[in-house]
């Protein structure tokens, strides 16, 4: 590492641990949970690599984080940020296979994060990338591709039907669309009229608008005709729970966000009973560390063609030099319909 700086620019938590609230991803202010600082750059260990990185995505689970609401706790002082696109330029042993490759990076528990001008990661959460997919669809190539890959997948085994919430965000509109290409009937439930046509456009059999006073009776009558046996969720309120109250018998509730501070009460016990309903939660860290590698390997070769042929993209919202991440992370990430992308 003799070639690369001492110290490096960082967007570094200020809280630890867990907060034991659950307000949802929503931040009015970035300096409530982040400050800009100097520090050393990091030092990858066995089995670790170092990143220079090109670019970092902000998604629902970084702000989750940051507030102490996600599902591992915050290390005051680390760089934030889960994801990005970045150049190896130095690794641990066992890792040197992966110097001077460009990658898409998940940063694993307890490493130093994207929101920085370099960062570590195992070298197993790196993923090589072909040289027509872009930095920006690189850093957005693990979190919601291959949630996308996977939860979709899991509605295929379960019928020809399934619900999707918040459809309008990055990861729905590929959820739509995937399911357009498996054949599948998407019905997708969106905040806004506007996004209707868009989404019907990407391939979505229904779009439902959740705004809709009639909207649990309008899902009733669509869920009777199309009976979808899985709802993808990233929402996970009391309109949730209604939504899943009018699916057919065997149906499951998949929660994968909470995007909504509501917290649901369930009003149809029975349904567990004599509906074999169920309830369960999904976490992409979990897939990835269940799943044989021969199937990540078959998955992840699936997501880098669809982003080098034009069939998936990041829809990109706001572009935020990585310096004005905590004066300007709020207002970006107030903006629908794109992702923020982090650049150093």
């Amino acid at each position: 590492m003799s070639n690369l700086p001492d110290t490096m620019f960082a967007v570094l938590q200020t809280g630890e641990g867990y907060s034991g609230k659950a307000t949802g991803p929503i931040i009015d202010d970035a300096s409530d949970y982040l400050e800009a600082g100097e520090v050393p750059v990091p030092t990858p260990g066995p089995g670790q690599v170092l990143l220079k990185v090109r670019v970092a995505s902000v998604n629902p689970s970084d702000l989750h984080f940051i507030k102490g609401e996600y599902g591992q706790p915050r290390k005051k002082g680390n760089p934030a940020g889960f994801e990005g696109c970045g150049d190896v330029v130095a690794a641990g042993k066992g890792a040197e296979g992966l110097v001077g490759k460009r990658v898409s990076f998940a940063v694993a528990l307890g490493c130093s994060g994207a929101w920085a001008e370099y960062a570590t990661t195992d070298a197993m959460s790196c993923i090589p990338l072909r040289p027509d997919v872009s930095d920006e669809d690189g850093a957005a190539q693990i979190v919601n591709p291959l949630t996308a890959m996977a939860m979709v997948d899991i509605a295929k085994q379960a019928g020809d039907a399934f619900v999707v919430s918040a459809a309008t965000s990055q990861l729905g509109k590929l959820m739509v669309s995937l399911g357009r290409d498996l054949g599948l009937k998407t019905i997708a439930l969106v905040r806004r009229e506007d996004a209707v046509r868009p989404l019907k456009d990407l391939g979505a059999t229904e779009v439902l608008v959740t705004t809709d006073p009639d909207i649990v009776k309008n899902f009733a009558a669509v869920s009777k005709e199309l009976k979808p046996r899985v709802f993808l969720d990233a929402v996970s309120d009391q309109l949730s729970e209604q939504v899943f109250a009018a699916m057919p018998n065997r149906a499951r509730w998949i929660s994968y966000g909470k995007l909504s501070a509501e917290l649901p009460k369930l009003t149809q016990m029975g349904q567990f009973i004599f509906m074999d309903k169920k309830i369960e939660g999904f976490w992409l860290t979990n897939w990835m560390r269940n799943t044989p590698p021969e199937d990540q390997i078959r998955v992840i070769g699936e997501v880098q063609a669809r982003f080098a042929d034009g069939r998936w993209k990041t829809d990109v919202s706001v572009h935020l030099p990585l310096r004005d991440v905590v004066s300007g992370l709020a207002d970006a990430t107030k903006k629908t319909d794109g992702k923020v992308m982090i650049t150093p």
